[in-house]
């Protein structure tokens, strides 16, 4: 069957959902040249600053939070691919406003790639950046081997954790401790009843049965080993909260981050329907939910699914998940 979408060349997909993002939202973001986007405000930053990368298709992510008390800029490859590092080295230079700035980096091949030789030439030209990595993905290594964690949903709390404690003046140094603080204490599980397409050619990115679902898939539909039985949504909510509390080792008492993330083509009624069983599952341990979000924020278009993300809070990352922000896909007042 023909794939239906309301789209022009497909060659200008990235571009063009970039000038509508920018268009739509002239109180909070520009573009910087075709495939950057700036905080209105990075002007008169005399603090830290905070910039990411990415490929395009998974909106409202990574652009979607920039603005005032998250991104500074992100810079957006085409679908699904990442951008090349001179435009990460242009986006950081436009973003450095004195005091540094924090660069993000989910743990993609391709992300990972550019994230490094950006690194490499921005430390050639002295420029004064950090890095932090995201890589919760429990599903294709233990936590023994974190650095084979793909990135999913938890860059954006890292986001808002970053750009909170750099909207405080807290230092390079401070503001990278407190971002990498949160990426070691979170995980990721996805599960997807139906894989997605890539909107340049229609194509299936994964394919699952009609009875199927996979609990560990990754954001590109990379497989996870957990095929099965589709599970009903209380069913599937108990085996992903075990997981992610085995995984963190929670403890009674603490207090935790729980985020249900939709892929694109599930719907607020299902995530609702998991988390009230999740927040149940939760109190039974007494474990405290201080944090909480249900909806969008990093999709991979029509992937039927969800993300659960757990993390381990202390008063510091709370304070600074509630401090205010304003951006288009995020605000806290």
């Amino acid at each position: 069957m023909k794939m239906k979408k309301f789209i022009n060349d497909p060659a200008d997909l990235s571009r063009e959902l970039l000038e509508g993002l920018a268009a739509a939202n002239r109180d909070l973001i520009h573009l910087a040249g075709p495939q950057t986007v700036v905080n209105n405000s990075l002007e008169q930053a005399r603090r830290v600053t905070v910039v990411t990368l990415g490929g395009a298709g998974h909106e409202p992510a990574l652009s979607g939070f920039v603005g005032q008390g998250m991104l500074d800029v992100s810079v957006v490859g085409d679908i699904f691919a990442a951008p090349g590092p001179q435009a990460c080295l242009e986006a950081i230079k436009l973003a450095d406003k004195g005091a540094g700035v924090l660069f993000v980096v989910l743990n993609h091949a391709g992300d990972m790639l550019t994230g490094d030789l950006t690194m490499k030439q921005a430390q050639k030209e002295g420029l004064k950046v950090m890095k932090v990595v995201t890589q919760e993905d429990i599903a294709n290594a233990p936590r023994s081997r974190a650095d084979d964690r793909r990135g999913l949903v938890g860059c954006i709390p890292t986001y808002k954790i970053a750009g909170a404690a750099a909207a405080e003046g807290r230092t390079l140094e401070e503001t990278a401790a407190l971002a990498q603080r949160l990426a070691d204490n979170m995980a990721t599980l996805a599960v997807a009843v139906r894989g997605a397409t890539h909107p340049s050619t229609g194509g299936a990115l994964t394919e699952l049965g009609e009875d199927e679902m996979e609990i560990g898939m990754g954001q590109h539909g990379e497989g996870g080993g957990g095929r099965q039985k589709m599970k009903s949504a209380d069913e599937t909510a108990e085996i992903m909260i075990n997981a992610l509390l085995k995984d963190l080792d929670i403890k009674d008492g603490e207090k935790i981050m729980l985020i249900l993330n939709g892929c694109g083509a599930t719907t607020l009624m299902e995530l609702f329907i998991v988390y009230r069983r999740c927040e149940a599952l939760l109190k039974a341990r007494n474990i405290e939910i201080a944090a909480n979000h249900v909806g969008e924020l990093l999709t991979v278009q029509e992937q039927a699914g969800f993300q659960m993300f757990m993390a381990r809070l202390d008063d510091d990352l709370l304070r600074l998940w509630r401090a205010p922000c304003n951006t288009p896909y995020f605000k806290r007042i």
